[in-house]
């Protein structure tokens, strides 16, 4: 590899030597090779990175100053980064252009501070491109060779162009093929693999998204063509692919059938009539994230070779939910456009395996575990094999004795619910949902148990690690009356559940009344084990572990019970992995939920006035299409335990979401923070609420009601938003909600009367951590992270763009590389950047820049319509202690059900200095997150404190509840 040094590359130097650890690296890098500027292809050599930094310090501070220990580290550093910039981007091996090497080495040299050696280094490599165009020594390109299965073929330049021509369609205006086709090109070498050719055209267009969005879609296009060309076992270009999709399609699903992947059944479809109805206009849609996602993993494959494109896939899933419909093509044909058109989609467990042989469909699943060695043991095999096929769990370990407590059966002691939580971790680390996510568990303990001041230290770092659930999530069950107690400086007592276990299925009046018997008791003598602390204490700790560690999470036992509709058949006594599910559990029922979103981007229009509004037709349509779809999922799934497979069964609940919101409010010109986007909020939920009640009692017309109907909130004509006065009277006060409507709820109350309902539960809003990505929206309620940040998940890295941002930018002539770099320097965020008009910065306003009340105020509108809850983050910049009690004190007083995680910035991400040098392509070095990235890339992520402070929004950590979505 020849890299192009210093001027003073013909001193003697101690440091030009390959380091050792250069040295040792060298060989991990077979896979990689450097293409020269001759043409040639060389191996991948670190150590020749050290030797060109090394000579560049030469070049300015001579020998002396080289040779010092802090060079030497620096040179050690810089090489490290990189070579992770250039890894990174090719994580399976692939081949660099030696320019693109030299970029990354300028690129490392400004980041760290050191502006005379990147000076020196850019002026040489100038000096050096100036040389050799004036001796004309740039050779000729000569006639290059592809290779495919071990023959040589001219490569063919007029067909690649085409190819990324055919892949700019439409978006000429935005990207342009010229520039994909030159580095393309560039990146070629005599021999090349067919697919290294397509792989560098990928990577080309990639380099291009910080310039325009629109090169993702670009991108996504040419990722398209690589994988027709894996499925069909040929290049087919998407023209085509009109006819291709009918042919290829009854022999995908003969393939599959054959290969042990795909339900027998499926075959008896009429495939010719499905197979017409495949859109592959709608292939075009993709944004690169959302089809390497998909690539990566949700396509099934036989040995690693795909077998599946996209409408195929889509319709194997609606195949899959129509399966047992009377008219099954025209069932799935229905399922199968609203899924390819992205007007809503169903959750990642249902496109892993609807249509598949082993259709465990479901995403979440509830339990309560039992008092007892055996109960104990059962519920963590339990857990086990419902997260074998990609199901998160919600563990509700109340009912379990808490340490010192007697046992009656050995006449000894408890040691608590610790140690078993321990072994629940390692369950969930152990059983990944079949090898491809990691395994996910959240446990629930109520606020009086006895264990709860060790059970808020589960996540720390330091402690008696036999004492610590590192990949296990936690959360808060709290009952209204301790959350009195805090208002009003009370104390709190502490008991252990074998001295009260009717507390545990108590609520409201009830609990409270229990309670104060059971601290009678206490003041008696009676009652022996306990402990009390001052309730504003435990409040305060609670709020430290979830500042510092992201857990427990803060969820409300009271107003999930009260508004439940399922109250006459039992006690809801937690939330799931993502707190979004309310469902009732006991020793013989484990609950289960079936997801998926609406995208609401999809169900905007364009009024006559200019002004934008939602589509009610459109959502009433969709919604009835996606209800069907979710109410037949409780037919066709697989339950891997019988408690789970009775109570879905009996109780039928599904839970419907929504995506895209702040999306939306981008398209309608409103900030997440004000009074606007509360509104839209507050209406866009109850017309989804609306619909979707509406589509579950007309099911339950034509199906039946769901077994458990009568005496439920639903019977007795009492709806969600009506369910808001019980929890008033329950609570004693302390509930202040907007109460206003603007559908026809009477009438829909009316219906239901009449017809019931098909579902005990509709609605509840998961974090669309991954289908978001998959249609390239922003995930389910929240606000924008960045508007320019790099995602990383199990597919990868990619570039975010606001896409929004960058239209509004671009119009006002101000989307050029200073501004590109200004949102890198500022972490995504427009505040700083005084030449963007203010009503632009407030509207692009970036999660931590919104005030949290405001997510709270949208969250209290939406759940007012909520049959179920919502996956709530709290955003928080210069995070307090005053601000996390203010904070989740409005939650609670605003009725919400559940809170989820905390996101707060670190304080090394909090503020940056303002000077204006070489720091505008610095890393924060504080970071966890810190790192270089591709040439002229981005800068991670902000640090995030707590459970998440080294992960960023995509990855496997950071967003569990992928496990759901």
């Amino acid at each position: 590899m020849q890299l192009s040094t210093s001027p003073a590359q013909t001193q003697a130097a101690p440091l030009a030597s390959k380091p050792a650890a250069a040295e040792a690296e060298t060989s991990s890098y077979s896979d990689y090779k450097v293409i020269r500027r001759n043409g040639a292809v060389v191996g991948f050599e670190p150590g020749k990175i050290s030797v060109a930094l090394t000579k560049a310090f030469l070049a300015v501070n001579g020998g002396q100053g080289a040779a010092s220990a802090r060079v030497r580290e620096l040179v050690e550093g810089l090489t490290k980064q990189v070579v992770h910039a250039l890894v990174r981007r090719q994580p399976t091996g692939g081949t660099v252009h030696i320019e693109d090497i030299q970029d990354q080495v300028e690129l490392a040299l400004m980041r760290s501070g050191e502006h005379d050696v990147a000076r020196a280094y850019v002026l040489y490599r100038e000096k050096r491109a100036q040389q050799r165009a004036l001796m004309h020594t740039e050779p000729n390109q000569p006639v290059l060779h592809a290779t495919e299965n071990g023959l040589r073929i001219p490569l063919d330049p007029q067909h690649l162009q085409a190819i990324i021509v055919a892949a700019c369609s439409g978006l000429e205006e935005f990207a342009s093929a010229e520039t994909i086709f030159k580095e393309t090109v560039k990146n070629l070498y005599d021999g090349v693999s067919t697919d290294e050719i397509f792989k560098s055209a990928i990577l080309a267009a990639r380099s291009q998204l910080e310039k325009d969005p629109a090169y993702s879609t670009v991108t996504a296009r040419l990722l398209l063509h690589t994988i027709r060309k894996e499925v069909l076992g040929e290049e087919v270009e998407q023209a085509a692919m009109a006819t291709h999709y009918a042919t290829y399609f009854p022999q995908f699903i003969a393939r599959g059938i054959e290969g042990g992947l795909l339900d027998p059944e499926l075959a008896s479809f009429d495939l010719a009539r499905l197979a017409a109805a495949l859109d592959h206009s709608r292939d075009l849609q993709f944004s690169y994230l959302g089809l390497q996602t998909l690539y990566d993993r949700y396509f099934l494959h036989i040995k690693g070779t795909r077998i599946e494109l996209p409408q195929a896939f889509f319709m194997r899933v609606a195949m899959g939910l129509a399966i047992e419909e009377a008219e099954r093509e025209t069932r799935a044909i229905e399922f199968y456009n609203i899924l390819s058109s992205f007007d809503f989609m169903s959750s990642t467990p249902t496109l892993f395996n609807a249509g598949t042989l082993h259709s465990q469909l479901s995403s979440c699943y509830l339990t309560t575990v039992d008092d007892s060695l055996e109960g104990i043991y059962d519920a963590i095999k339990e857990n086990a094999l419902l997260a074998k096929y990609a199901g998160g769990l919600g563990n509700d370990w109340t009912p379990v004795r808490a340490l010192r407590s007697h046992i009656k059966g050995t006449n000894g002691e408890s040691q608590g619910v610790v140690p078993f939580l321990k072994v629940v971790n390692d369950t969930a680390v152990a059983v990944n949902q079949g090898g491809k996510r990691k395994g996910a568990v959240c446990t629930y303990l109520e606020t009086w148990h006895l264990d709860i001041e060790e059970f808020l230290e589960l996540r720390k770092n330091t402690g008696d690690e036999r004492r610590r659930t590192h990949d296990m999530n936690t959360a808060n069950w709290i009952p209204d009356l301790f959350m009195k107690r805090v208002m009003e400086n009370g104390e709190w007592t502490l008991f252990s559940p074998s001295d009260c276990p009717d507390l545990h299925d108590k609520v409201g009046k009830a609990f409270e009344q229990a309670y104060l018997g059971y601290e009678a008791q206490v003041a008696s003598g009676e009652l022996k084990l306990f402990k009390k602390i001052p309730a504003i204490n435990l409040w305060r700790k609670m709020l430290s572990m979830l500042f510092e560690t992201g857990h427990p999470w803060i969820t409300f036992k009271d107003p999930c019970n009260i508004r439940s509709p399922q109250q006459h058949v039992g006690v809801v006594h937690s939330s799931n992995l993502c707190t979004e599910i309310t469902l009732n559990t006991n020793a013989t029922e484990i609950a289960v939920c079936n997801l998926g979103s609406v995208n609401l981007v999809a169900h905007l229009k364009t009024n006559d006035d200019g002004s934008v509004s939602l589509d009610h037709d459109k959502l009433r349509r969709t919604i009835g299409v996606a209800m069907r779809m979710l109410d037949n999922v409780i037919d066709i799934n697989y339950y891997a335990v019988d408690k789970a497979k009775n109570s879905n069964s009996r109780h039928r609940p599904v839970g419907m979401g929504i995506m895209g919101f702040q999306d939306a409010l981008h398209i309608m010109r409103t900030p997440y923070a004000s009074d606007a986007a509360v509104v839209f909020a507050d209406q866009s939920m109850e017309a989804v609420c609306y619909y979707a009640y509406l589509a579950s009692t007309e099911l339950a017309e034509e199906r039946g009601r769901y077994s458990s109907f009568e005496n439920s909130l639903w019977d007795r004509g009492i709806l969600p938003q009506d369910s808001i006065e019980l929890l008033r009277q329950e609570r004693g006060g302390y509930v202040e909600v907007d109460q206003s409507a603007a559908m026809d709820w009477s009438s829909l109350r009316e219906r239901i009367k009449q017809h019931g309902m098909r579902n005990s539960n509709c609605i509840a809003i998961a974090p669309t951590a991954t289908i978001s990505n998959i249609i390239g929206v922003s995930a389910c309620i929240e606000p924008t992270y960045q508007n320019l940040y790099v995602k990383s998940n199990l597919s990868g890295e990619f570039t975010i763009v606001n896409d929004y941002l960058v239209r509004d930018l671009k119009k006002l002539g101000l989307w050029d590389e200073v501004m590109v770099a200004d949102l890198k320097y500022f972490d995504g965020s427009l505040a700083k950047i005084d030449r963007v008009p203010a009503e632009l910065r407030k509207l692009y306003a970036t999660a931590f820049e919104v005030e949290p009340r405001w997510l709270v105020e949208c969250a209290a509108r939406r759940q007012k319509w909520i049959d179920q809850s919502q996956s709530l983050n709290i955003y928080m910049a210069g995070a307090s202690g005053k601000k996390l009690d203010e904070t989740y004190k409005l939650a609670w007083q605003r009725g919400l059900k559940t809170t989820y995680y905390l996101r707060t910035l670190g304080a090394t991400s909090a503020e940056k200095s303002t000077g204006r040098g070489g720091e505008l392509n610095a890393v924060s070095m504080g970071s966890s997150n810190a790192g270089s990235s591709a040439a002229g890339s981005h800068l991670p992520e902000p640090e995030i404190v707590g459970a998440v402070c080294t992960m960023k929004p995509g990855d496997p950590g950071f967003e569990e509840c992928e496990a759901c979505q």
